[in-house]
């Protein structure tokens, strides 16, 4: 104040009409397309961007107590439990919580990618929409994220997993412009995944698999006792996953059934993120030398995934 020779009623009063500036800037914040044409306010393009992005930007912390849940008006009145329990100021929450709700409702109107709908209607940065693109993913599809097992699991680490998902195993995924997009997981796919049951219900199949994966693993570890004997429940686990999940149930449990079944198992016998990806490349690589196994091309969209998201979930 002493700098600028002001006293402080003038700061005072030029903050209140900063204030109110923005107030007045809101609507066209909401629908950022509008902001370019507006003839209210003299915004520079460059500043326009700034103020779209902070304006839609998130806390991670936020984002991680209502992903997965529905963004309605129940989940809108728990807001001051997630302000209490995150620190964040109750207003910033529902400015968040809206900005979710909003870009889920617009969204969900339109055809082809998600990350692209987002991007090009609310003129986010890329990065911001692919944020984005994975509230939407776990809101349509109810994802399970709130169990104690899965709280080590950081918005970041489930964001990830969105975004494999949305790439690969969606509608969206084979064809960029379905009429469901990219938040529906493909139903053909998913019936599909039902032919993997064969490599643990078909015995012969289920030991040439072991066998070509140890082959492959050993002398690599120090754990190839451990991979060998937890074989057949590894692959069980993972098999199950797949053939469960048409049932809408089992696809909000996708990522508590990748702890239980998977990671807990594997960091009981103290693997290492390196024994891990080296098992599941051996895994998913060795299934392709199988001759009587013809579900190559189901197989390997599936373990993509998988890989990556319980590589992603183990730390």
């Amino acid at each position: 104040m002493e700098e600028c020779e002001a006293s402080r009623d003038v700061l005072l009063s030029d903050t209140m009409d900063q204030f109110r500036t923005f107030q007045m800037c809101e609507r066209f914040l909401q629908n950022p397309a509008k902001l370019a044409n507006q003839l209210l306010f003299q915004i520079p393009p460059d500043r326009q961007a700034m103020l779209i992005e902070r304006y839609y930007a998130f806390d991670d912390a936020f984002a991680r107590e209502v992903l997965g849940k529905k963004l309605s008006k129940g989940t809108k009145k728990d807001l001051d439990d997630v302000s209490a329990k995150t620190a964040i100021m109750l207003k910033s929450c529902r400015r968040q919580f809206d900005n979710f709700k909003r870009v889920f409702k617009v969204v969900e109107e339109l055809k082809g990618p998600l990350v692209e709908n987002i991007r090009q209607h609310f003129l986010l940065p890329d990065q911001l929409a692919r944020d984005y693109a994975a509230i939407v993913f776990f809101a349509n599809n109810r994802f399970e994220t709130g169990k104690k097992k899965l709280q080590y699991l950081t918005f970041q680490d489930f964001a990830f997993c969105a975004g494999q998902l949305i790439n690969n195993w969606t509608v969206g995924a084979v064809d960029n412009m379905v009429e469901d997009m990219d938040v529906d997981l493909d139903k053909e796919f998913l019936q599909d995944l039902k032919d993997l049951k064969m490599l643990i219900t078909d015995k012969d199949l289920l030991d040439q698999h072991k066998s070509l994966v140890c082959v492959a693993l050993r002398g690599k570890t120090k754990v190839f006792n451990e991979m060998e004997a937890n074989f057949k429940n590894l692959s069980r686990g993972l098999v199950n996953i797949a053939a469960k999940l048409t049932n809408t149930k089992d696809v909000r449990d996708f990522f508590i059934d990748l702890v239980e079944k998977f990671i807990e198992p594997c960091k009981s016998e103290k693997w290492t993120s390196t024994d891990v990806n080296l098992y599941l490349t051996h895994y998913t690589n060795s299934a392709h030398i199988l001759d009587s196994f013809k579900h190559q091309t189901v197989w390997t969209r599936y373990m993509g995934v998988i890989k990556s998201c319980i590589l992603r979930m183990y730390h």
